[in-house]
């Protein structure tokens, strides 16, 4: 975990969502790469505009821009005042998910500040990035700020998506001073019930000298997500490791799922991993 990319609300001021990121490069001697991306101004105009008003959007589109680029010796000295030892800064035009991807393929993970108020902040925009962006994902909640990884928490049922977060967040975990492992009713792992070899998620972690606390949770898959930030309460988490999006992201918005319970209800930072 040597790459880390965060997403700036804005290119001004940088405490209020990428504190929590610089925090994580700073305890991983990780680089961080600050990215603000502003839509395209094409997908401003309104059909049938003017050309004065088409002139003025363009106009408005610089001028985000050349405030933008000038932010790159500012961001990087933020960083480096809070320990990042390598910082860079960019800009880019287009839509956020799919910018994210593209840059994804030369990161490790994704940072995302959770700001309703913000574009593309609300539980259902973050979900999508999630999913675009092919990207181990910690979602903040707004108002975090400082890393604490007292008690990192796993959620687990079994199922592939959380044998993957698990996996990618093993940096994280080995920071952490206590494991709790929140163990719902498993699912069916795979079709062929012969399947060899099983995966043992406590024998994992141990071959990787990390001791858990197992904590059971009992839950139907309508109320996981509430079961998960109750339990997460109760162990006094500061971090939860959880399988993004088990069902299509369809029925879980659709139906409910514990991914999008969970995105709208959190008050500690989420370790997502589809």
């Amino acid at each position: 975990m040597r790459d880390i990319l965060a997403n700036a609300g804005n290119h001004q001021t940088w405490d209020t969502d990428l504190a929590y990121a610089a925090g994580l490069a700073a305890r991983l001697d990780a680089s961080l790469t600050g990215v603000y991306v502003y839509p395209s101004p094409m997908t401003l105009v309104p059909p049938y505009a003017s050309g004065g008003l088409l002139e003025a959007i363009l106009e408005n589109a610089r001028e985000t821009e050349r405030k933008a680029l000038g932010a790159a010796e500012p961001f990087v000295t933020w960083a480096q005042a809070r320990g990042v030892a390598s910082a860079a800064w960019q800009i880019a035009e287009g839509n956020l998910p799919l910018t994210l991807a593209h840059m994804g393929n030369w990161h490790d993970l994704l940072v995302l500040g959770r700001n309703a108020d913000a574009p593309w902040g609300t539980p259902a925009d973050i979900g999508a990035v999630v999913l675009a962006s092919g990207l181990p994902c910690v979602v903040v909640p707004e108002g975090v700020a400082e890393v604490r990884l007292d008690t990192v928490a796993l959620a687990w049922n079994g199922a592939i998506e959380g044998m993957r977060a698990i996996h990618a967040a093993m940096p994280l975990i080995a920071l952490a001073g206590r494991v709790v492992l929140l163990a719902g009713v498993e699912r069916e792992r795979f079709v062929e019930k012969g399947w060899k070899p099983p995966f043992e998620i406590e024998s994992y972690l141990s071959a990787h000298d990390i001791t858990v606390e197992r904590h059971e949770i009992s839950a139907s898959d309508d109320n996981a997500g509430e079961a998960l930030l109750s339990a997460c309460k109760v162990v006094n988490a500061d971090l939860l490791v959880m399988g993004a999006y088990g069902r299509s992201r369809f029925s879980e918005w659709v139906y409910g799922g514990a991914t999008r319970d969970i995105l709208a209800g959190t008050k500690i930072p989420l370790f997502l991993r589809k």
